[in-house]
């Protein structure tokens, strides 16, 4: 039946896909709708939706329920329509609850494009479809000897202070991970490493956060750190780090309210972190930190989940964790909550600090958070060059970077300072000589300004 219909032009989005023609490539596309929110697939149509009309609709009409059928595995809605004398085809795809191939490949319809899904991304779909989770899947490798006990009596302790913690007194370690939901059959799920594994790297690849200062470019790399480990420690390991090494004026994490103006606030660092951490795809990259003089940001593998876009992160959104295992765990612990205030945390600290709204955007396959100060004041997330540091001598210099960071090398130190290893090595020798400075310990070791 074909039936009447006028039609004004409206330009493709994430549920219409015009084509002036048909192709089997096509049902690719409709394997993106169904894998997604459904859509509709106009055939003898342009790219801006006007009708050129389309000849063979009589066989097509035959072909198409067929084809959907044979190749998909769906019964789909097929209409014939007409404007004037031109006719143009309508198929509505549904949303399908099962995941849909076409040939073997698995596609998905992401905003106006119809995309391939593969590797980590195809993973997260399959399991998502199948109404599970990577963090909830058990790993057959790991047993209680993996599980770090330091990790898991220190969450405890911790943890008994929220009221959020089921009764573990008298349990097992063991028993406790199966209160905490992280064991099924008598074995432990994935999450349970992820949180508390004596060395999850050693399970999953990249298990770890990268942290970086930077110059005045991206690629101006002064110096690095990795830190490895479970997620309980990485949340402290990372922010020690930070002040250690990277920090221009050490923070007082476990004042995580505290708001000083001209510091960036300590609430949305840790936040960051958190966030990063409870929603990464642990299949994926590792965790990057970049630090500039003037801002810090953060990426993890992993967008955001269906039906949560970024506008919506600036008011209040539900909850939609990547890994409800591990974030579970963590709301137990009161590391976060359950209600999605992450974000809003993030740029309400800001905001209290008289900072610029963070930037939160998508890229590469990931979340990025960056924070910002309009202006270097000689305090905050900085260990690069200061306002007072551009004079002097070299080995004034060098006392005023090592007093920055106790650890920095000297191949650092020659960059910064623009000067050749041996040189710096020279005024090293020349300070240690004076007891200006003292080398505790070796490789690993650290510098120390006597006083």
């Amino acid at each position: 039946m074909v039936e009447e219909q006028g039609i004004t032009g409206m330009p493709e989005n994430q549920n219409i896909e015009y084509k002036s023609s048909w192709h089997d490539d096509w049902l690719k596309w409709i394997c993106g709708f169904a894998n997604a929110n459904g859509g509709k697939l106009y055939l003898g149509k342009d790219d801006k939706g006007n009708v050129t009309g389309i000849s063979d609709y009589k066989k097509l009409m035959d072909d198409l329920p067929n084809k959907i059928r044979n190749y998909l595995g769906i019964a789909e809605e097929v209409n014939l329509f007409a404007e004037g004398n031109k006719n143009f085809i309508e198929i509505i795809t549904r949303p399908q609850s099962v995941a849909i191939s076409f040939r073997g490949r698995y596609y998905k319809r992401i905003g106006s494009i119809n995309t391939e899904l593969t590797g980590n991304n195809l993973n997260d779909f399959l399991l998502q479809k199948a109404g599970r989770t990577w963090d909830d899947e058990i790993d057959e490798r790991a047993s209680i000897k993996d599980i770090d006990t330091t990790s898991l009596s220190r969450f405890i302790n911790i943890g008994e202070k929220t009221n959020r913690l089921p009764d573990v007194e008298g349990l097992s370690n063991f028993e406790i991970l199966e209160k905490l939901r992280l064991t099924k059959d008598k074995k432990l799920k994935k999450a349970a490493i992820i949180l508390f594994g004596k060395d999850p790297g050693n399970f999953y690849p990249n298990i770890s956060v990268k942290m970086g200062k930077f110059g005045k470019s991206d690629d101006d790399l002064i110096y690095e750190d990795v830190e490895e480990g479970n997620l309980f420690k990485l949340l402290t390991s990372v922010l020690q780090q930070l002040n250690r090494k990277f920090f221009k004026n050490p923070i007082d994490f476990k004042g995580m309210q505290r708001i000083e103006k001209g510091e960036y606030p300590v609430a949305a660092i840790r936040e960051m972190l958190l966030n990063a951490l409870v929603h990464k795809n642990y299949f994926g990259a590792t965790i990057q930190i970049r630090i500039y003089d003037d801002k810090i940001n953060i990426w993890n593998e992993g967008t955001l989940p269906p039906g949560l876009t970024l506008d919506a992160l600036k008011k209040q959104h539900p909850s939609i964790p990547r890994n409800p295992i591990i974030a579970d765990v963590c709301y137990k612990g009161g590391f976060i909550d359950t209600w999605g205030r992450g974000t809003l945390k993030i740029i309400n600290a800001c905001k209290e600090a008289e900072l610029p709204e963070p930037v939160m955007k998508e890229m590469f396959g990931g979340f990025f958070v960056e924070i910002s100060s309009p202006e270097v004041k000689g305090s905050g997330i900085s260990s690069g060059i200061s306002s007072g540091i551009s004079s002097g001598s070299s080995s004034e210099k060098i006392l005023v970077f090592i007093s920055q960071n106790p650890k920095i090398t000297t191949p650092e130190l020659a960059k910064l300072l623009e000067l050749s290893t041996r040189a710096v090595e020279k005024q090293i020798s020349k300070l240690k000589e004076e007891k200006k400075i003292e080398r505790i310990g070796s490789t690993r070791g650290y510098w120390k300004i006597m006083e």
